[in-house]
């Protein structure tokens, strides 16, 4: 496998994370999570009560308390304040305040510049909402995962469960939709497919089907 950099992108609960930690386990790439950078920061600022439209607050905890990962036997763990916080920055308080954060220009402009220098030598899966437009516009495959609000909704719910979380489906898909809303319409990299990402519904598909059909796109461009 060459030494390429693969951009996904997409929706809340599309299934971007699963299949780029499948995928760069695959491959032996870096794996960068730049939704759990934005969790954390939205960890942080509860945590410090910082007020989640105070950009200058935000942009300060950035500087502040680097973030930092770890692969275990468990699976990527996400640090800040040298603590663990894989768990925490899952719980609801921080996945509905995480777009309201994520969507501030300077606060985008920083994460954006600690990723670039995480995937400047290539050999990187890296997931979230503007990796192909913004992020990493040279990626040399760019992948843009959707699913209808009803599934992801449905997988929000399942993966709750899993850990302990207890949530009111109806709940989810109303929040899942006022994410999509949200991520779309700000001012600074707004969610939105790159002109040459490749576009997969993962509606009714399974995990390894998903993967499959990176696989395929990957092939089909001469990389693998």
């Amino acid at each position: 496998m060459k030494n390429i950099s693969l951009a996904i992108d997409g929706p809340a609960s599309s299934g971007k994370s699963t299949v780029a930690k499948i995928l760069a386990k695959e491959f032996k790439f870096i794996y960068t999570d730049t939704g759990a950078m934005y969790r954390s920061l939205t960890y942080l600022a509860i945590t410090h009560n910082v007020k989640f439209n105070d950009e200058a607050g935000l942009v300060e905890l950035i500087k502040q308390f680097p973030i930092s990962f770890k692969q275990s036997e468990q699976g990527q763990l996400v640090f800040v304040e040298k603590k663990d916080v894989t768990q925490a920055i899952r719980q609801p308080e921080v996945t509905n305040a995480v777009s309201e954060v994520a969507a501030h220009a300077k606060v985008r402009k920083e994460m954006v510049t600690l990723q670039q220098k995480i995937a400047e030598k290539g050999g990187v899966v890296m997931d979230g909402r503007d990796i192909g437009t913004a992020v990493l516009p040279n990626a040399e495959v760019k992948i843009f995962l959707v699913a209808s609000v009803k599934e992801r909704a449905e997988r929000r719910y399942k993966e709750n469960l899993e850990k302990g979380i207890s949530t009111d489906f109806e709940t989810l898909q109303k929040e899942i939709q006022q994410r999509d809303h949200i991520d779309s319409t700000r001012a600074a990299s707004p969610l939105t497919q790159a002109k040459d990402a490749i576009r997969i519904d993962t509606t009714g598909m399974s995990i390894e089907e998903v993967v499959s059909a990176i696989h395929q796109v990957i092939k089909d461009k001469g990389y693998s």
